[in-house]
């Protein structure tokens, strides 16, 4: 092998990498982020069945930046799904999206021993889920 194609290997090589950890971290961080839902009433601890912020402008506030955080990477930015998880914009409405909803978001979503979403109870609060649920609603589309 000549010094020029060792030369030409390394560099498509050292290129090859570079892409590649950009596609690594093209998702940012999978550490999920706390959300503050300090500025909303508590709902509890027992779990809803109906999102209790419904409307609710800081609730809708809050839940836009847990979206960001938490689950664009993953559902898409404005919930516009690039095809690796579920676009939530088509969530029915009312109550039957929130069981929906609140059973994934808290349970994950598993098929064959891979996990597709990692359950979220337990790192996210009730209010933070319903913040999210709540900003969902305002991007909806039938």
């Amino acid at each position: 092998m000549t010094v020029r194609n060792f030369s030409l290997i390394r560099t498509l090589s050292a290129a090859a990498l570079t892409l590649a950890a950009g596609l690594v971290f093209a998702h940012g961080d999978v550490t999920p982020q706390a959300v503050d839902t300090s500025t909303l009433k508590s709902v509890g601890k027992e779990w809803l069945a109906k999102n209790p912020y419904l409307g609710d402008k800081e609730a809708i506030r809050i839940g836009s930046s847990a979206f960001n955080q938490n689950c664009a990477r993953c559902h898409g930015l404005g919930a516009v799904s690039g095809g690796i998880a579920p676009d939530l914009r088509y969530l029915p409405t009312g109550q039957e999206g929130d069981e929906i909803f609140l059973q994934r978001i808290r349970h994950g979503a598993t098929r064959d021993g891979r996990v597709y979403m990692p359950p979220f109870e337990g790192i996210l609060s009730q209010e933070a889920m319903w913040t999210i649920r709540a900003w969902l609603e305002t991007v909806r589309e039938d």
